[in-house]
């Protein structure tokens, strides 16, 4: 399994071909060097007005790749959490565990019809415990 740190740029959930495409180009081809590149709002318009890309793109794209980058989260829930209206590390870190879960639960349902592939409430209790851990450094 990649690490989160190492992790190709291809396995950011919601990015199209031509879009990654675009990203590569511009020599950002892990999650952890979009994350780095995104960091500040001068960085992520930059990078838009390069991309020749709104800037709603780069926000949700920056987003996913923090996700991403927190352990036990990583690109397989990142997109979840964004739809659940988690944007980054220190939201994720303040969110009670049960709640978020009952919205993850929720989001299941809608979307996909079954609550089965729902992460546990472990899961996100740990996935809270890596966030907080991360804000602290």
């Amino acid at each position: 399994m990649t690490s989160p740190s190492t992790a190709p740029l291809a396995q950011l959930p919601g990015l199209s071909s031509d879009h990654l495409s675009q990203l590569q180009d511009c020599g950002i081809t892990t999650i952890r060097a979009l994350y780095t590149q995104t960091q500040t709002l001068d960085q992520r318009q930059q990078l838009a007005a390069q991309l020749q890309l709104h800037q709603q793109y780069i926000h949700k794209w920056a987003a996913l790749a923090e996700l991403s980058l927190i352990p036990g989260v990583g690109t397989k829930h990142s997109g979840l959490l964004l739809h659940a209206g988690v944007g980054s590390t220190v939201q994720l870190a303040q969110m009670p565990a049960e709640r978020l879960h009952r919205q993850l639960l929720r989001l299941h349902v809608t979307m996909l019809g079954q609550n089965s592939l729902c992460p546990t409430v472990a899961e996100v209790t740990q996935w809270i415990f890596q966030a907080r851990r991360l804000v602290r450094r």
